[in-house]
C-alpha cells in the first residue's frame, strides 16, 4: 500500500509599491517607459553615490503590517544581499534581513471547499527590485534596468499552507488587502505582484519538514495553483520511485504546465547579508504608527461582515461586492438613498458589473451615479414604474447619465396603477380572449399569464403587473358566478 503524503507550502510574495519614485532615488517607477531610461547613478550603483530612503515606502509597509495584524518593529535595518546577476548592476540588492519592519501577522482564509484557517505571516520587509533579463529576442540576453530600485515589500508566510487551493485563497486575500490599501495594483502580468512558492512533502503525521524546492515565474494565481499541484505530484512520484528530493529552484512553464530546474536553492548565508553602511536605522515610533493606523480604510473582512450583518446580504453577494473597494464603496453610496439593500446588490452584480466588464472600465467611470441607481430602485418599489420599464430605462441611464425620473418624464413611462384606467382595458382583453378565459376557468391557473401579457402589451408595459394580476382574477371570478 502506498504511503500517504502531505504538502507543506510557504509563499513569498513581492508587491511593488505604488510610489511615483524609487525607494532610494528620484527616478520614475512608471511601467512601460523605454528600456534603461528610468535610471540614475544611485539606482545603477555608481561609485560615490548615497541612497536616500523614500518615506512613503515606509508608510506603505507599515500600513500593510497593520492591516495584517503584524507587530511593527520600532527599529528596522536595511541590509545588503550580495549576489551576481546581469540585471543587478550594483552586485547587491538592498533588502532587510535580521531586523525587518513587520513580523508575525495573520491572513485568514476560506477556500471554495469551506476550509477555514489562519496563515501566519513570518515577516514583511522592504527592499528594492532588481532589473529584468529578457531572453526571448534572438540569441542574446537583453537587460532592462528600469526596474532597479523600484520599491517592494516582500511578504513571507510561514509554511502553514497545505494545498494549492489554500495557496490560491491566501493570495486572493493578500491581493485584496493590498488593493484596499491602495499600495499595489495587483497586476501579476506586469510583474507588480509576484509569487514564489516553497514546496515540500512529508509522510502524513511526520513533524519534520521535508526537503523544499522553490518554484518561480508564475504570472497568475491559477498558474501558482497549477505549479504547486505539479510540484507536489512530482515530489511524491520521485519519492515513491525511490528517489530523493533535492533543494533547488525551478521555473514554471505555463505553456507546458511543467516546472524545470533553474539552479540550486540558495540559503541565507549564501547571500552574505550585512547591514548597509549607507543607510541609517528606520525608526517608526508610536506617534507615526498611530497616524498610519488612522489612515487605514475599512478592510475587506470588516466590509464583508457589515454587508452580511448590517445589510442582510447573502455571503455570496457580500463576497462579490467587497472583492474590490471601489465597487464596495459604490454599493454603500447606493444604500444611503434606498433601504432595499438586496435590490441594490442585484442591480450591481448583474447589470453594472456586466457593463463594466464589457466596456473594460472601472466603476468610478460608470455614467450611472449611486444616487440615480437608488432612485431607480425606489421608483420600482413605490410602483411608479415596473421592473420591466426599469430594465428598459437603465440602458438610457448608461448612455446619457440622466436621472431615471427625467427619462420617465420624457418618455411618459409612469406605471399605470389606477383601477379606472386598467379595468376597461382588462374588460376588452377578456372579451377578446375567450379561449384563455375558458382555459383558466377550467382550472388551468397558468392561463392567466397569457392574459397578463396581453394587458401589458396593450399598455406598452406601463401597467402595474401585480395590480393587473389581481384585477384579472377578480374579473374572472365574477365569470364563475
Amino acid at each position: 500500500m502506498k504511503q500517504q503524503f502531505e504538502a507543506v507550502i510557504g509563499l513569498e510574495v513581492h508587491a511593488q509599491l505604488l510610489t511615483d519614485t524609487k525607494i532610494f532615488c528620484g527616478c520614475s517607477t512608471r511601467f512601460g517607459n523605454p528600456p534603461n531610461t528610468n535610471v540614475c547613478p544611485v539606482c545603477l550603483g555608481h561609485p560615490g553615490v548615497l541612497p536616500v530612503l523614500n518615506k512613503k515606502v515606509v508608510e506603505y509597509s507599515v500600513m500593510m503590517g497593520l492591516a495584517t495584524g503584524c507587530e511593527i518593529n520600532e527599529r528596522s535595518v536595511f541590509a545588503r544581499k550580495n549576489y551576481f546577476y546581469p540585471d543587478l548592476p550594483k552586485g547587491y540588492q538592498i533588502s532587510q534581513f535580521e531586523l525587518p519592519i513587520c513580523e508575525n501577522g495573520i491572513i485568514h482564509i476560506k477556500t471554495e471547499n469551506g476550509v477555514e484557517k489562519d496563515i501566519r505571516l513570518k515577516r514583511i520587509h522592504m527592499e528594492e527590485d532588481a532589473g529584468k533579463s529578457i531572453h526571448d529576442r534572438g540569441f542574446d540576453t537583453h537587460v532592462d534596468v528600469n526596474r532597479c530600485g523600484v520599491p517592494l515589500i516582500e511578504i513571507v508566510s510561514e509554511p502553514d499552507i497545505s494545498s494549492a487551493e489554500e495557496a490560491y485563497a491566501y493570495l486572493s486575500n493578500l491581493k485584496q488587502i493590498l488593493l484596499y490599501l491602495g499600495i499595489n495594483d495587483g497586476n501579476m502580468e506586469e510583474g507588480s505582484l509576484r509569487c514564489d512558492a516553497n514546496i515540500s512533502i512529508r509522510p502524513v503525521g511526520q513533524k519534520e519538514l521535508g526537503t523544499r524546492t522553490e518554484v518561480k515565474n508564475m504570472n497568475s494565481f491559477r498558474n501558482v495553483e497549477r505549479a504547486i499541484n505539479f510540484e507536489i505530484q512530482r515530489q511524491i512520484e520521485l519519492v515513491e520511485d525511490g528517489g530523493r528530493v533535492i533543494q533547488q529552484t525551478l521555473l514554471w512553464n505555463a505553456d507546458l504546465n511543467e516546472a524545470f530546474p533553474m539552479r540550486g536553492k540558495e540559503e541565507s548565508h549564501d547571500y552574505r547579508y550585512f547591514p548597509d553602511p549607507d543607510l541609517v536605522t528606520v525608526v517608526v515610533d508610536d506617534v507615526w504608527k498611530n497616524e498610519l493606523k488612522e489612515r487605514l480604510p475599512e478592510l475587506p473582512a470588516v466590509k464583508m461582515n457589515k454587508f452580511v450583518n448590517v445589510y442582510g446580504l447573502p455571503e455570496y453577494d457580500a463576497a462579490i461586492l467587497t472583492l474590490e473597494l471601489p465597487v464596495a464603496n459604490y454599493y454603500e453610496e447606493v444604500v444611503k438613498s434606498t433601504t432595499d439593500y438586496k435590490s441594490a446588490s442585484n442591480w450591481i452584480m448583474t447589470e453594472i458589473l456586466k457593463y463594466l466588464n464589457e466596456n473594460k472600465i472601472e466603476i468610478n467611470a460608470l455614467p450611472v451615479t449611486p444616487e440615480n441607481l437608488a432612485s431607480l430602485i425606489n421608483l420600482i418599489n413605490d410602483n411608479t414604474i415596473s421592473g420591466k420599464i426599469a430594465k428598459d430605462i437603465f440602458p438610457e441611464m448608461l448612455a446619457s447619465g440622466k436621472a431615471p425620473a427625467e427619462i420617465i418624464k420624457e418618455k411618459n413611462l409612469v406605471q399605470i396603477s389606477d383601477d379606472s384606467v386598467l379595468l376597461p382595458i382588462i374588460a376588452e382583453i377578456l372579451e377578446n380572449s375567450p379561449k384563455e378565459v375558458e382555459t383558466f376557468l377550467a382550472g388551468k391557473e397558468k392561463a392567466i399569464g397569457a392574459l397578463v401579457g396581453k394587458v401589458m402589451q396593450k399598455t406598452r408595459g406601463k401597467a402595474n403587473p401585480q395590480m393587473v394580476n389581481n384585477l384579472l382574477r377578480t374579473e374572472l371570478d365574477k365569470k364563475r358566478d
